[in-house]
């Protein structure tokens, strides 16, 4: 048992480590630790035996459902839904149409059976985003025209699709089977899988709105069993539980919920740690000595699919919305194939459908194909086409949150013969930089405004800078950028909502308390409080 402990713990620390490699390199850590559990198994050096594709299966699949998961929650939807329209349509009928044409290259080309064709089209129909990311990250590119964006939403939304067409198919493989079966199927999986993601989310964000947890961290645990459940509840009743999990990640990560940096730190740990053990285990399953055998056919079917089929699928999509052609042969080129695909192909192994040739072993070397020739030029790519945005850089595109604002609160008790007691707000005489954001009065707790009246008895909070918060007061940041209708407009003259208050203002590298008559500038960071 330590033994296995130990070796556990010395996988990840590598695995670590070549993610800090791989961010300097700008090659898709996916790689990396594919390569590392290569290494591992039976072929490489260590040899570890582990061919147990129901096992990995499973693993795998609860994998998915936090990186799923955290991909909606970390999709900023403000920038993103310039592109939605475009990321929906590459995202269900872009697959479909790749699967169809990759199937077809199969099955008439390559003399592949008819639905073992259509499989494999499937499985390796969706793109990867963790790759894509990882490379533009590391390199802090953002691109033109919002295509990081449409990247982001494609690749992070497009896993559903290709899962439910490997399911339908593998279905079709096994004999269970009927035209009716086949349309109830597809309508189960979207409407179910949609259904369940947004009543989940709803209810997640109404509880973590409205119930104060006891102790810190539970609010984490929470989100962390809702994730799980809005995939278990719509598997449950026939709908597609990857579609219902990104679903419900898109709708939280947009959504002003108390403690949402912390949510975003633990997501990230936590999916950086499934994406480690997806992959490595991933690389574990294969047999690199298997890789020659299938190789004629996997390499044609992936110079096809990424010279063919899906150069032709975005086009036809893109085309209509008049995009520039550079903007189309980046997002090509930029359709990574990554985990999914393997583990859509680990579904088939598992499948009782009967296959005569190794899918597994073609979709593993499809995969290292992408990311290590695709992977590596999309940088280069996207410079040739000129398209780098060097105005800003692809993290505007996720929902990031910075460190907490340095803000104390501080609370005095009004007495009868306390100088504020029975006078307005704007007529106080308070400390220079303080600012009196909540008034406690018995049960009540007020946000106040100029004309608000202290009371004897009542419970003043002031702010301050200080690295601190506390008694229930949450914050918010809002990054106001050129478009926003706040620009140039003093405090005093925007609406921010009802319970809210501009706490702290950071301008560049300065941290202020405003007032009504502070005016919002372009690039400045607003803390709004909220009880």
């Amino acid at each position: 048992m330590t033994s296995y402990i130990l070796l556990v713990s010395a996988v990840i620390l590598l695995c670590v480590s070549l993610k800090k490699v791989s961010n300097k390199l700008g090659v898709p850590m996916l790689l990396a630790f594919i390569l590392l559990g290569m290494v591992f198994g039976t072929d490489g050096i260590l040899k570890i035996p582990f061919d147990n594709f129901k096992i990995a299966e499973q693993i795998c699949s609860v994998s998915l459902i936090f990186i799923m998961f955290y991909g909606g929650f970390g999709t900023n939807w403000r920038h993103a839904k310039p592109a939605a329209a475009k990321a929906a349509l590459l995202s269900t009928l872009g697959v479909l149409l790749t699967a169809l044409l990759t199937g077809l290259f199969c099955y008439f080309e390559l003399r592949f059976g008819f639905w073992e064709s259509m499989l494999t089209g499937a499985v390796v129909s969706s793109t990867d985003a963790a790759s894509v990311f990882s490379i533009l990250r590391s390199r802090r590119l953002n691109l033109k025209d919002n295509t990081a964006s449409l990247l982001e939403v494609e690749s992070g939304s497009n896993d559903p699709c290709s899962y439910m067409l490997t399911v339908i198919i593998l279905s079709v493989m096994s004999g269970d089977f009927s035209g009716g079966a086949l349309v109830w199927m597809i309508l189960a999986q979207i409407i179910f899988g949609a259904l369940v993601g947004v009543a989940v989310a709803l209810a997640s964000a109404f509880v973590l709105t409205r119930v104060q947890f006891g102790e810190d961290g539970f609010d984490t645990i929470f989100v962390f069993s809702m994730a799980l459940a809005a995939y278990a509840v719509a598997s449950v009743i026939g709908g597609n539980g990857y579609l219902a999990v990104y679903i419900t990640g898109i709708i939280l990560g947009n959504r002003p919920l108390k403690n949402k940096k912390s949510l975003v730190h633990f997501f990230d740990g936590i999916t950086g740690l499934m994406q480690m053990l997806l992959f490595f285990l991933l690389g574990l399953l294969a047999f690199p000595s298997q890789l020659p055998k299938i190789l004629p056919y996997a390499l044609a079917i992936a110079l096809f699919l990424t010279f063919v089929s899906r150069p032709i699928s975005v086009f036809f999509i893109l085309t209509p919305f008049r995009c520039k052609i550079r903007q189309q042969l980046l997002v090509s080129w930029a359709g990574l194939r990554g985990a999914a695909s393997i583990v859509f192909a680990i579904m088939a192994v598992v499948s009782p459908a009967y296959m005569k040739h190794d899918v597994f072993h073609i979709v593993i070397f499809i995969v290292l194909f992408s990311i290590s020739i695709q992977g590596s030029l999309i940088g280069i790519l996207a410079k040739k086409l000129d398209m780098i945005d060097e105005s800003g850089n692809v993290m505007k595109t996720f929902s990031d949150y910075s460190e907490e604002m340095p803000v104390e609160f501080v609370k005095i008790s009004v007495t009868k013969n306390h100088p504020w007691a029975n006078r307005k707000i704007r007529e106080l005489q308070s400390l220079p930089d303080l600012l009196l954001v909540l008034i406690l009065r018995g049960d009540k707790r007020l946000i106040p405004n100029g004309n608000t009246v202290v009371h004897p008895g009542d419970k003043i909070v002031l702010s301050a800078l200080s690295p601190e918060e506390n008694l229930g007061i949450h914050l918010t940041e809002i990054h106001v950028e050129a478009d926003s209708r706040w620009v140039n407009k003093p405090l005093s003259k925007i609406k921010i909502g009802d319970g809210k208050l501009v706490l702290v203002l950071k301008r560049a590298e300065n941290v202020m308390i405003p007032n009504g008559e502070t005016v919002v500038l372009e690039n400045d960071i607003l803390v709004i409080s909220q009880v």
